[in-house]
């Protein structure tokens, strides 16, 4: 499942979708979900007694694409996935028990990642995450924030694509 997501970013880099800092960002996120995010905290940081969140998985990436009826057929043709819900701006793909989100931009590349997290509520989550110096942005029930580089993370709730936001 995660070699699906490590070739296409890949891909994306070759051609040209995603900038090298996209791509060492979006890796890093495969390598964080694999190894074990608290783990890694722990090994860098023995001071630290646990980690913000506790992620479960990478819920779902989302790409800006400049022509969505195009990225759809490509990502359909070439890595079988199969539409959930599209409309002219955007286009939710399904890809086993997660999904690629595609949105209209002039600019291409990487709109923001999501991990699933256990107990996901917004406002506890927006609350811990102005505790520990984050400054998070929330969007209705849907919470984000930027890590050291300026990508967006987003975490949720053991939803797959939805238009409305995990309880």
């Amino acid at each position: 499942m995660m070699w699906n997501e490590i070739e296409h970013m890949v891909s994306a880099f070759e051609n040209g979708k995603l900038s090298r800092r996209q791509l060492v960002a979006g890796l890093g996120a495969c390598v964080a979900v694999v190894a074990g995010v608290p783990r890694i905290a722990r090994a860098r940081d023995t001071h630290r007694a646990a980690s913000t969140f506790m992620a479960l998985e990478l819920n779902h990436v989302a790409l800006n694409v400049s022509d969505v009826p195009r990225s759809r057929d490509w990502y359909r043709k070439h890595l079988g996935l199969k539409v959930l819900s599209e409309s002219e701006r955007n286009c939710f793909m399904s890809c086993g028990n997660h999904f690629l989100a595609l949105f209209r931009n002039r600019e291409p590349g990487l709109n923001h990642y999501c991990y699933t997290i256990k107990n996901y509520e917004p406002d506890r989550v927006v609350t811990k995450l102005k505790d520990v110096g984050l400054k998070p942005r929330r969007t209705a029930n849907r919470v984000y924030f930027d890590d050291p580089d300026g990508t967006e993370v987003q975490v949720s709730g053991r939803n797959r694509h939805s238009t409305t936001q995990p309880k």
